[in-house]
């Protein structure tokens, strides 16, 4: 059975559209608890709760349809991806429960791989499995909430970023594209297996290298809403510019062949709807290029703002570590918003 025959969009391209949720947000009340330190009005990748001086809970929900027709790898995909939130924000996953959605006449040997591929790269987190919830489904989807452990002085958020840090980026991008390509029957098994073994590297060492260097001002995690719906929420949280030249960003073997194929996932779409309207373009953009920034990413790297002082030591650590880093961009002042530079800019 392959799995990505199974739903009709995959991984996070079938989450809904960011201007949808961001709407919806925007319609309730913030809620009143001197403990929240970072709530759901914040727009940042995990919520953060006060239980001590020095000790707070960081708590994230993530799951969705299967976007590789794997199930452990399913499994792997789905739970890197949860944890993402909790590294993103400087956090430790202590604990986490599965979230399972799947068909009454399904095969349970699917499910049980499903469910042992997430318990071991939960274990390699350092993140215990404690329990979960299932209901019936059409549609499989799996995932967890992930609850860890973070310092309220130490809480990393999507709204620090300063004039002169640069943009670094932890992970090559294209995983919408080239597992939409997946569906399609297109992508070529290089593709794939190159995608995968991005979705399943978990985000613990990259956090904790750019943590343990010094300078970081902001970061959050590339997943759902892609690198510029994502630069997009940093952008307004911070009120600066975010400059990204498209030629640095990373992106993974074949994301412009599945694009020139017509991989266009509708979560592209939507994140493009959402985030073009504060983006202004400088020099000349290659449409396939321009089109992957928008790319709704499954299981992403980390975009973090560094002052610009610890860039150095910082790419040089990143590398000791085995991350595939790059820095891409600037902050600088001035009223929010994004500016992509193509080439001759």
């Amino acid at each position: 059975m392959r799995l990505t025959q199974q739903v009709k969009a995959g991984g996070c391209a079938s989450k809904l559209a960011p201007g949808s949720l961001r709407a919806t947000l925007d319609t309730l009340p913030p809620p009143n608890d001197p403990n929240l330190l970072v709530g759901f009005d914040k727009f940042d990748d995990a919520g953060v709760y006060g239980i001590g001086e020095d000790r707070a809970l960081v708590q994230t929900v993530d799951f969705f349809t299967p976007m590789v027709d794997d199930p452990w790898t399913f499994g792997e995909i789905a739970a890197a991806n949860a944890l993402s939130d909790v590294y993103a924000m400087g956090g430790a996953p202590l604990t986490a429960l599965a979230i399972v959605c799947f068909p009454q006449d399904g095969e349970l040997d699917v499910l049980g791989q499903i469910l042992r591929g997430g318990m071991s790269k939960l274990e390699e987190a350092g993140c215990t499995v404690i329990g979960g919830h299932s209901v019936r489904d059409a549609e499989i989807k799996f995932g967890y909430a992930v609850t860890g452990l973070i310092r309220p002085d130490r809480v990393y958020t999507n709204s620090g970023a300063r004039a002169g840090d640069l943009l670094v980026l932890t992970k090559p991008i294209g995983t919408g594209v080239i597992t939409t390509a997946l569906k399609q029957g297109r992508a070529q098994d290089d593709w794939v297996q190159g995608a995968i073994r991005s979705m399943i590297t978990l985000n613990k060492t990259a956090a904790a290298v750019i943590a343990e260097n010094g300078g970081l001002h902001a970061m959050t995690d590339v997943t759902g809403f892609g690198l510029m719906g994502h630069a997009r929420e940093m952008a307004l949280a911070s009120g600066a510019i975010l400059e990204i030249e498209t030629q640095k960003v990373p992106r993974l073997e074949g994301t412009l062949e599945a694009i020139a194929l017509g991989a266009i996932p509708a979560g592209l779409l939507a994140n493009r709807e959402y985030a073009e309207c504060i983006v202004s373009e400088e020099g000349v953009l290659d449409e396939a290029l321009r089109t992957l920034m928008y790319d709704p990413q499954t299981s992403g790297g980390l975009l973090a703002c560094v002052d610009a002082g610890h860039a150095d030591s910082l790419m040089l650590a990143l590398g000791n570590a085995s991350v595939p880093a790059h820095v891409i961009g600037r902050v600088t002042a001035g009223k929010p918003g994004l500016v992509l530079r193509g080439s001759g800019a």
